[in-house]
């Protein structure tokens, strides 16, 4: 797949690992995404990745929400963002999206921003002879793809309190 592995996609390397930690596969295309229905922290959750463009993940969200029910609250997106340095991660209860554009696809196709979320610093583009969008479509470095590996615990820690309903015991401990 040509984007995998990229900036872009660090929020998908994030639900590999955790679908991987609980040895389940996201071997169920429905949605316009490869999801898995599974036990997460003692949770019923879906796991999903958007097919679509990254832009467009809107799309494959509202379909999964309007079938499950599943208010705005309860979903929680996990995406890139390039405000953050590399290994760093920010949790929102909710908010704008940022100048994320799959984040402004998805709140303006679900019509709300209460979406929690968990950012993953991707880092800046380092200068300006490179345009944004092949900053955020290239391939992390070796030592920038270890250190996203090694917070990919605290993401899973944190989606474990947002789960548990302590999203400001998360935001507290990994912002």
């Amino acid at each position: 797949m040509k984007y995998e592995n990229t900036r872009h996609n660090a929020g998908f390397i994030a639900i590999d690992s955790l679908s991987e930690n609980l040895g389940v596969s996201l071997n169920t295309k429905k949605f316009k995404a490869q999801c898995k229905v599974c036990e997460l922290f003692g949770e019923k959750v879906i796991l999903m990745k958007p097919e679509t463009f990254m832009n467009l993940s809107g799309e494959s969200i509202k379909e999964a929400m309007t079938f499950y029910k599943i208010p705005p609250e309860r979903v929680i997106i996990l995406f890139d963002d390039i405000s953050l340095p590399v290994g760093k991660i920010r949790i929102r209860r909710s908010g704008s999206h940022g100048g994320q554009n799959g984040m402004k696809n998805i709140i303006n196709i679900c019509k709300s921003d209460k979406f929690p979320r968990i950012k993953i610093g991707i880092g800046q583009k380092p200068n300006d002879e490179w345009d944004l969008a092949d900053w955020v479509i290239s391939k992390f470095n070796k030592e920038e793809r270890e250190t996203v590996d090694g917070i990919i615990k605290n993401v899973e820690s944190a989606l474990n309190l947002i789960i548990k309903g302590d999203i400001e015991k998360a935001m507290n401990r990994y912002n």
